[in-house]
């Protein structure tokens, strides 16, 4: 258990650092809440390493402690809803074993941006708020994708690093 516990403070504290780097960078286009995702290639690393459970408890805790540190409640509810529905597309999918790293990060952008936009409709009780999703998909994709490039680059280094010793 005290292993555990070990590489859950690291990998939610590299989580927490990209949150900050990632609030840091102007990424505006167009539409507000656009954001590249770095902390996504912690959730990936866990999944593919450690299992869902894992990477499950540090999306979640990464989401409201990010939210009280950077942003605000409302951030915590359209954050935690996008991981959540993120999470659990990426999960799905990596467990069939069907598909590459990079296709499971690019349907996580994509479903992390409709759980926000859903929660949006919800909160603002406007459905018109969907006609932004097609542009809010395309984001999802070139994040997604780009996030689960570098997800796989840090996964084949640290099995290098492993069959080395």
């Amino acid at each position: 258990m005290k292993k555990k516990v070990g590489y859950y403070g690291v990998f939610l504290a590299l989580a927490l650092v990209l949150s900050y780097v990632e609030s840091l960078i102007p990424f505006y286009f167009g539409v507000p809440g656009m954001k590249l995702g770095l902390t996504n290639v912690i959730v990936l690393i866990l999944l593919y390493l450690y299992g869902p459970a894992d990477a499950l408890v540090i999306s979640v805790v990464r989401v409201v402690l990010a939210g009280f540190l950077f942003g605000n409640a409302f951030s915590i509810i359209y954050s935690l809803a996008g991981a959540l529905l993120s999470f659990l597309a990426m999960a799905l999918l990596k467990r069939t074993r069907k598909f590459q790293i990079v296709t499971v990060s690019a349907v996580g952008g994509i479903c992390h941006n409709l759980g926000q936009i859903l929660v949006a409709v919800c909160v603002v009780e406007n459905y018109h708020l969907m006609l932004y999703f097609p542009v809010l998909m395309a984001a999802g994709i070139v994040t997604g994708v780009l996030i689960g490039v570098a997800a796989r680059e840090v996964l084949i280094r640290l099995q290098n690093l492993t069959d080395k010793r």
